[in-house]
């Protein structure tokens, strides 16, 4: 099973679209802009689902599922939400097809245009917030806190696997709050939620922070944001958690009496992270040889590769690999034994080295007759001979050691592509040598964000959170400023 992928600083680009593709995570589809998650793949998705899911529940959310069909008069109800995604909509505007007269195959019945054209689904706050103005009444319906586990549509001309699709999956949640203050603590912990996953789980370091007024997302008062750091130096934004005030209140009519007997409107959140994830994970630890996997995602955990020239040898080394299996997975991990005789030992080393399954075990006659087993280390490429009595807790404690390891050289290397500049020439150079996310003052205005943006694809990635607020000059204008920001280029 030859690889053959483009190295890293041959092509960055080029490398994750061939990696996508060689490690079966995904393929371009017949439809133009979209992708075929396949299975392997959506297993890691479905790995992600499972965890951030858990977390919502834990924190008082609860799914529920809306249409993937919007009116458009609902669109119109919030203006700035609709200047924000209308370049990027898909619009139904019928509802038949019929054979053509002339024989030339199918075509839309001009007879069956919809008396009223629908959106689908790039986002969900005009539908659910219609939904909401019939189940908000009092306090005693607040807070009102809902996920919704679906796909969404925003059209796109130039795409990317994973990082930019015309549809993808995702999960947007959307909150009513009696008060300003419970809504912005939502918005806060959501965004402290996905910094968790990401760290946690993903194994991927993250900045905390704050949109500027031109980068938040459409409708929202604030948008708090989670950004990471790629191998390539550039940034992506890894979630994002908004708060949007009143205005979807406001713009549909959703009020609650309050305990005194007053009606008011309702206070807004709304949250998402989708597969883009994926193309996070992919670029931040894999490697020239494939897929590097955390173990908390990775699908299959440990796989166990037998090595045997005849039936005989076949049944001794499959007899300690079973065994070996459940202690594994009476321990909680996932095991897979790949006991099948299509395939030479070789080429399932490389098949799992380039999908990036964290602990490799092999077993063959001599190792059963030693009493050991040889296991490889998928982050470090490194291997070693393990007793049998000791292999379980070996093992057990190495997932958590390349869960750990993974982190480190990430944020390692985040710290090594940090910069912190104070002129514009200086910010210049530094962007264009080395890359990565740059901390430097500016001026709070959108001209000035724009300037910068023009001349060098750099954008302000957040304002952030945890960091000192020392106050100083712009670097392009002078002008002063209260803190640094983060800038980088970014996908």
């Amino acid at each position: 099973m030859a690889k053959n992928l483009t190295t890293r600083t041959e092509d960055y680009s080029k490398w994750y679209n061939e990696l996508v593709i060689k490690a079966d995570l995904a393929e371009n589809s017949g439809v133009r802009g979209c992708m075929v998650i396949k299975p392997y793949g959506f297993a890691i998705w479905e790995r992600m689902q499972a965890e951030l899911d858990r977390m919502f529940k834990e924190t008082g959310h609860q799914n529920a599922y809306f249409p993937l069909f919007i009116p458009k008069s609902y669109f119109s109800k919030e203006a700035s939400h609709v200047d924000g995604f209308a370049k990027e909509c898909a619009v139904v505007t019928h509802y038949r097809l019929r054979n053509a007269e002339d024989g030339s195959g199918i075509e839309v019945d001009p007879d069956a245009k919809l008396e009223e054209e629908l959106i689908v689904r790039p986002t969900s706050e005009t539908i659910i917030w219609d939904t909401y103005r019939k189940w908000i009444q009092s306090y005693r319906d607040l807070p009102l806190l809902i996920n919704q586990w679906a796909n969404v549509v925003r059209w796109e001309m130039r795409t990317r696997l994973f990082l930019r699709t015309a549809e993808f999956l995702w999960q947007e949640g959307h909150t009513a709050h009696a008060t300003e203050a419970e809504a912005i603590e939502e918005a806060e912990q959501m965004m402290n939620i996905y910094a968790e996953f990401a760290e946690n789980y993903m194994a991927i370091p993250v900045i905390k922070g704050t949109k500027t007024e031109s980068e938040r997302f459409a409708g929202a008062l604030e948008t708090y944001c989670i950004e990471a750091l790629m191998q390539d130096g550039k940034a992506l934004q890894a979630g994002t958690s908004h708060f949007l005030g009143q205005n979807f209140a406001k713009a549909f009519d959703v009020k609650f009496a309050t305990k005194e007997g007053n009606q008011e409107y309702v206070w807004a959140t709304s949250w998402g992270v989708s597969t883009r994830l994926m193309g996070a994970l992919v670029m931040t630890h894999s490697d020239d040889n494939g897929l590097v996997l955390p173990p908390n995602l990775a699908p299959d955990q440990v796989v166990i590769v037998p090595i045997y020239r005849n039936d005989e040898q076949f049944e001794m080394v499959s007899e300690v690999a079973n065994g070996l299996m459940k202690e594994l997975r009476a321990k909680g991990l996932r095991v897979k034994f790949d006991n099948r005789d299509t395939q030479k030992p070789g080429w399932k080393f490389n098949e799992y080295e380039l999908k990036g399954v964290p602990v490799r075990i092999a077993i063959g006659p001599k190792d059963v007759e030693n009493g050991t087993v040889e296991v490889a280390r998928r982050d470090t490429l490194t291997k070693e001979l393990i007793e049998n009595s000791k292999v379980v807790a070996y093992i057990s404690d190495l997932m958590d050691e390349i869960q750990k390891n993974l982190y480190k050289k990430a944020t390692d290397h985040r710290a090594a592509h940090t910069s912190s500049v104070s002129t514009y020439a200086e910010f210049k150079e530094v962007l264009e040598i080395k890359g990565g996310f740059i901390l430097a003052h500016w001026d709070g205005t959108a001209e000035t964000e724009e300037q910068i943006k023009n001349q060098t694809k750099a954008t302000i990635r957040c304002i952030p959170l945890d960091t000192d607020n020392v106050a100083g000059s712009c670097m392009v204008t002078g002008k002063p400023s209260a803190r640094k920001v983060l800038f980088a280029k970014a996908y």
